[in-house]
């Protein structure tokens, strides 16, 4: 495991911060992104290899970490990773995981009492984790005075509406007990759909297939942008070659169409694009179409 210092740049008058909890490998490539064969990490391997692949042990490195954005006088969390000690059975990196996201928003700067926004770009354990944190052995909000933004489908989906995601994994129901349900009983929760904006830089977008509720948020201040996409994107890999689809896609179809779509006006529109896992030193990419895909044009500084 390999941590980094704070990685803050400008989108015109919006800054950002990269709060890495860790990085490191995660698992095999072609088990994180099954599409996509052996032969095409090697024909990239020197985009790819040692940052977010490890070529003589075929694994993808990826990183769980957390976007800080100051917008219009506003702080904004862009998801709030796994959390502290969370019972997640059948996902092992990830249970009874250690960890201090406050502790290390602090460190960067950040007063948790002071977010007034949180991001959950979708409902999975590594999104909404630190949402909440154990007090008197309850579950409570995290960030006491924001106002926690969550994709209608996907609460409709994780949530007893859905059978928490219908039921195929004990954790979905474990973690939307423990780190979304606890955030509608304070009142501090606000289902979206379609479309929904923070401030006059910042507006969210639905963007379906990873999960139902899957969504991005786009940036825009004088003349600049970005898009951050959540689990659009896991790997570089999928910037190379949009159809693939990761592992955990619960309609892998639909999010390769909504990736191709996504990346299409990322390279028209010239905006950065931020995903919620990639590790290496830059964390966010510029991109430009390729004869097939695209291309990494510049990383983030």
């Amino acid at each position: 495991m390999t941590e980094e210092s704070v990685q803050r740049f400008l989108i015109g008058d919006v800054e950002v911060l990269r709060i890495v909890e860790w990085q490191g490998p995660i698992a095999s490539a072609r088990q994180l992104v099954p599409d996509c064969g052996p032969g095409l990490w090697q024909e990239y391997e020197d985009q790819l290899a040692p940052g977010h692949w490890e070529p003589g042990a075929d694994l993808a490195v990826s990183a769980l970490q957390t976007w800080v954005v100051r917008s219009a006088g506003r702080t904004v969390l862009v998801d709030t990773g796994v959390g502290r000690d969370r019972e997640r059975p059948g996902l092992p990196m990830f249970h009874r995981r250690p960890g201090d996201l406050p502790g290390r928003l602090r460190a960067a700067g950040v007063d948790p009492g002071a977010v007034d926004v949180v991001v959950n770009t979708h409902i999975h354990a590594d999104h909404v984790g630190w949402n909440t944190q154990a007090v008197d052995g309850e579950w409570v909000p995290a960030f006491p005075r924001a106002r926690y933004l969550l994709p209608a489908a996907d609460d409709r989906h994780f949530g007893p509406e859905g059978g928490y995601g219908g039921g195929a994994r004990v954790a979905d129901r474990l973690l939307y007990e423990d780190s979304v349900a606890p955030v509608h009983r304070a009142g501090q929760a606000v289902r979206w759909e379609d479309t929904y904006r923070i401030d006059a830089h910042l507006v969210l977008e639905s963007a379906p297939g990873h999960t139902p509720g899957s969504s991005v948020l786009r940036v825009e201040s004088r003349g600049e942008r970005a898009v951050f996409v959540g689990d659009l994107l896991h790997s570089p890999v999928q910037i190379l070659r949009p159809e693939c689809s990761s592992c955990f896609c619960l309609d892998p179809r639909q999010a390769a169409t909504t990736r191709q779509r996504v990346l299409e006006r990322a390279a028209a529109e010239r905006e950065l694009v931020v995903p919620a896992h990639f590790a290496g030193g830059g964390g966010a990419v510029e991109v430009r179409k390729a004869a097939r895909g695209f291309t990494f044009h510049r990383w983030a500084a």
